[in-house]
């Protein structure tokens, strides 16, 4: 797999960067789904007509790769139903009626954190994912054989359109970080320590610098100025970029002596350990196009989208599409009735001018998709192949490595759909490996 400094000039848009952030009112109602994490769903513990708080344990984390989920809100029970994800598969969610009160769980104090272990555990019991996006188990990621860990890198580069909500937590919640890196220094024996932000977030930018001289005592820290290029948040693309490192293809960060952890975790990180209180609320960007008054927005975990939308002044027009996240690697919702996840950190409300697609031409053959693939791919023979249904090239052509950012489609001149090529064509290899796994 081959590295350089790929990628595409995306469009910033971000409208948010200055404005400062709200805290919404707590929602009638809120659906929070038992899977908003890889890895095995949590099972419900809860039943209609139980009383809850802000806070309370409502999902019961079972498997090594799983997280608890927390009730939001303070209220009633309403019921546990089935839940269908915005990704297509299946689920189950509790619904919770809010008495608007929004008390917090007697229960709720500080974690002792005495050594290793326990802070691994105190990781676990937060309910703490991956909030950039991938919702990965945070205590997972951390629980590696501390000589492994060379670097922690700390992801704030926040390249999508729109999304600003990881760049107003390194402005607004430097304290937060701080507890976690004391926390991670302490227990996991980091010694080096990098904050990668691209340079178009000057406020971020400071406000690191001023953590990393905070931070430096006993490791090195260092934030790291970054070309704003898209996919620069890409894990294995910041890695490279922070540290020159190459992770090979199936292989881990953690493989080449890297842990990486979104800014807005870490934050949520010292604030566990700090209050005890677990992740139950969301920073949220609200923005696009048909968006009122688009702003960032502290969420309870659960709410509606249409709910968030109407505390944003609602919708200036019916949007052509609404998206989880950014629109580079968002995902497209059905309806407004889907919920605020953990790993939420953008919902957009496209108008029609701005989700368009533009109408697909016969491929020119001139490279641009591999030119800008940051791994080196070749998509419009990945296309081919794809068509084909041929599974011994599309190995060849090392599909499953694309990481699914989407330069390639979006810097096409003819528009042909090869980011999402590249996706039916992964689910297409699985399916062939089912099958011969199958006959033996």
């Amino acid at each position: 797999m081959a590295f350089s400094l790929r990628g595409v000039h995306v469009p910033h848009r971000k409208n948010t960067l200055d404005l400062p952030v709200v805290r919404m009112d707590p929602p009638g109602v809120v659906t929070i789904p038992m899977s908003m994490h890889i890895g095995a769903p949590a099972r419900p513990v809860v039943q209609a007509g139980d009383l809850v708080y802000v806070g309370t344990k409502i999902g019961e984390a079972e498997a090594p790769v799983s997280s608890p989920i927390y009730s939001s809100v303070s209220g009633k029970v309403l019921k546990v139903r089935d839940f269908l994800l915005a990704g297509g598969g299946t689920t189950s969610a509790v619904v919770i009626e809010s008495d608007g009160e929004m008390t917090p769980d007697a229960a709720i104090c500080p974690p002792t954190v005495d050594s290793r272990d326990s802070f691994i555990a105190a990781v676990r019991a937060s309910g703490i994912v991956g909030l950039g996006g991938a919702g990965f188990p945070a205590h997972v990621k951390l629980n590696v054989d501390p000589s492994r860990i060379e670097y922690l890198i700390i992801n704030g580069a926040e390249c999508e359109p729109y999304v600003t909500s990881d760049t107003v937590t390194m402005t607004d919640r430097r304290e937060d970080m701080a507890v976690a890196l004391e926390a991670l220094k302490t227990h996991l024996g980091i010694k080096s320590i990098i904050i990668g932000i691209e340079s178009n977030k000057p406020k971020a930018i400071q406000s690191m610098k001023q953590l990393m001289t905070e931070t430096a005592q006993g490791c090195t820290a260092q934030v790291k100025v970054l070309p704003p290029m898209y996919p620069q948040g890409g894990e294995k693309v910041l890695i490279y970029h922070t540290t020159g490192k190459v992770v090979p293809a199936g292989k881990l960060p953690i493989d080449v002596g890297c842990i990486v952890l979104n800014c807005t975790t870490i934050a949520a990180i010292g604030a566990y350990l700090k209050t005890g209180m677990p992740l139950v609320e969301k920073c949220v960007t609200v923005d696009g196009g048909a968006v009122k008054n688009p702003q960032n927005v502290i969420v309870p975990i659960g709410t509606a989208i249409s709910d968030v939308f109407t505390f944003c002044g609602g919708l200036t027009e019916d949007p052509a599409k609404v998206i989880y996240g950014g629109p580079m690697m968002g995902i497209t919702l059905p309806d407004m009735d889907g919920p605020i996840l953990k790993n939420t950190n953008a919902i957009l409300a496209l108008t029609v001018k701005e989700a368009k697609l533009p109408k697909t031409t016969a491929c020119i053959r001139c490279g641009s998709c591999t030119n800008t693939c940051p791994f080196g791919l070749a998509p419009a023979e990945i296309m081919k192949a794809y068509d084909r249904r041929d599974a011994e090239r599309l190995t060849e052509l090392s599909v499953t490595a694309c990481m699914e950012c989407g330069c390639c489609s979006f810097v096409c001149p003819a528009n042909r759909p090869l980011v999402q090529t590249n996706r039916m064509a992964k689910i297409f290899l699985r399916e062939e490996k089912a099958k011969e796994d199958a006959k033996k």
